[in-house]
């Protein structure tokens, strides 16, 4: 395939325009090209004459075609181009035109010269470049420089070898008692165990220009691999694994193993307790006393008025009494025999036979489904869902029960799908503002200082809104996800609940007017719906 292209004939005659029509599917010279072809080397013609000329040319049938442009004397021309530079700077083709009939050619080193005036260094084409200068093909854009993209990376991630998501729930036992001994909420591990392993991040490779300026690939994330105590990590630190036998913990990224510090009771033979593994009693915490673990917290008797905090689980096997100051408080999940008189918080859920005038709140979920299990008085939260036998209390006490996401949830997303659409509008009205003068800029169009100090400011608001763009839509992510959790929230009352209790689900809220069995209570189009199970 061959371009059609034209050439100039210098006379003392005058100056001639001869045709060449296109070979094997190529593009005939079309009328526009040639006219700012002779515009820019200032040669006079007569555009109707030019016109009728060009068209003549498509009927020759030798493939040429000679008409006369004016009757002035020009000297002869040389080889000439066009060149063209992409927007991202990452190609830069060529247009070549024909010497005059007894014009100078163009040399490759006056090219290659040329290109180096204009500061195009990178990826020059010699092989085609060579090919043009020693066949040339006019009228036909030729690639003279390429860029090199820049390889884009991989984010660094790190594999556990072990549980992470302790979610385990007790099992029941065939009279409906929960079993309290056989949690499966403990990773054991040995020692020279591998517990994790970190696949560091690529970086990726940097790309040039035809201009030779590097083009960032995108940023990677990177990770570190953290061990606590009885960890040991490997020379290139990428390899974990444990230094002991025990259990192994991931707590805010972070693995540790633990030997577990084992007492009989926390009492004024062994004071408070602040440990960095897990800690098991054998006997009771009495009032008072305090204990807190950054992994697990096993209690075989009771918690009377004490504090108990926990980095992963609470298990109390015989409940607590917290004479209105004990409290527990866990990052994973909460399981006791029976809560009374307490403040209870848990990350996870909250599992037990009774909770009788205590205020309990659970990340998840709170399930109170023994035989006889009961929530009396007080207030309990969860973010999904609460299952209880009976709910409320005959006698009257205040019992309120709440499940789902905080309003002030919906308010700030809200807030934040506005921020979204407003920050979209800004960018897309400067995006095409920063594009025409980019283009200028490449062009070689001078600016006035004030034209430039204006496109400084728009840039630096349109990164400025892509920051907050990004910022805010990662937020609505986060929120999204605690309303999606909780979409389907409910309260199941699998025996009686009393009149007089306060059912909250999300932002609306009802108070039980009669008892009633065996019912789920939902929101349903705006107000709290009771169905049956």
């Amino acid at each position: 395939m061959k371009n059609g292209y034209f050439q100039l004939v210098c006379s003392n005659n005058g100056t001639a325009l001869k045709v060449f029509l296109p070979q094997e599917g190529g593009t005939a010279v079309g009328t526009k090209e040639v006219m700012e072809y002779l515009n820019r080397l200032g040669i006079k013609y007569d555009l109707h004459m030019l016109n009728k000329g060009m068209i003549d040319s498509l009927n020759s049938k030798t493939g040429e075609y000679f008409f006369a442009l004016n009757a002035d004397f020009n000297t002869e021309v040389r080889e000439s181009y066009t060149l063209f530079v992409s927007q991202d700077h990452m190609q830069v083709s060529a247009r070549f035109y024909p010497p005059s009939a007894y014009g100078e050619r163009i040399t490759m080193q006056e090219f290659l010269g040329d290109l180096a005036f204009k500061n195009i260094k990178f990826g020059i084409q010699t092989e085609a470049l060579a090919q043009f200068f020693k066949e040339p093909q006019y009228c036909t854009n030729i690639t003279v420089a390429k860029g090199k993209e820049p390889r884009h990376g991989t984010d660094a991630k790190i594999e556990y070898y072990f549980e992470t998501d302790l979610s385990a729930k007790p099992a029941l036992n065939e009279d409906g008692s929960v079993d309290f001994f056989h949690l499966n909420t403990v990773s054991h591990c040995k020692k020279g165990d591998v517990l994790a392993r970190l696949f560091p991040e690529d970086p990726g490779e940097y790309g040039r220009s035809v201009f030779d300026e590097k083009i960032k690939p995108r940023d990677v994330k990177r990770c570190i691999l953290r061990g606590d105590r009885n960890t040991i990590l490997s020379e290139d630190k990428q390899v974990l694994t444990a230094g002991v036998d025990g259990h192994v913990t991931l707590v805010e990224d972070k693995v540790f193993v633990s030997d577990v510090l084992e007492v009989e009771n926390v009492d004024n033979s062994t004071g408070n307790i602040d440990y960095e593994g897990s800690v098991k009693i054998n006997g009771n915490v009495c009032t008072n006393f305090s204990v807190k673990a950054k992994g697990n917290i096993e209690v075989s008797g009771v918690v009377e008025g004490a504090y108990l905090e926990a980095g992963g689980n609470i298990t109390i096997a015989r409940g607590m009494n917290g004479m209105i100051k004990g409290t527990l408080k866990a990052e994973g999940n909460i399981i006791a025999k029976y809560i009374e008189n307490a403040k209870v918080k848990a990350g996870g859920y909250v599992s037990t036979e009774s909770i009788l005038h205590s205020e309990v709140m659970a990340g998840s979920e709170i399930q109170v489904t023994s035989k006889k299990g009961f929530i009396t008085g007080g207030r309990v939260c969860a973010t999904n869902l609460i299952q209880v036998k009976n709910l409320g209390s005959p006698m009257g006490a205040d019992t309120i029960v709440e499940v789902g996401a905080d309003p002030e949830v919906k308010i700030e997303l809200q807030q934040l799908q506005k921020q979204i659409a407003e920050d979209k509008k800004t960018i897309d009205s400067v995006h095409p503002i920063l594009t025409s003068m980019a283009l200028k800029l490449s062009q070689g169009v001078k600016f006035k200082p004030e034209q430039v100090k204006y496109f400084q400011e728009m840039l630096q608001t349109e990164n400025q809104k892509k920051k907050e763009l990004e910022e805010c839509t990662q937020k609505v992510q986060s929120l999204q996800a605690i309303l999606d959790e909780s979409a389907n929230a409910r309260i199941e009352v699998t025996g009686e609940v009393f009149a007089g209790t306060r059912i909250c689900i999300a932002d609306v809220s009802m108070i039980v007017k009669s008892s009633m069995k065996y019912c789920r209570f939902t929101k349903t189009q705006g107000d709290v719906k009771m169905s049956a199970l």
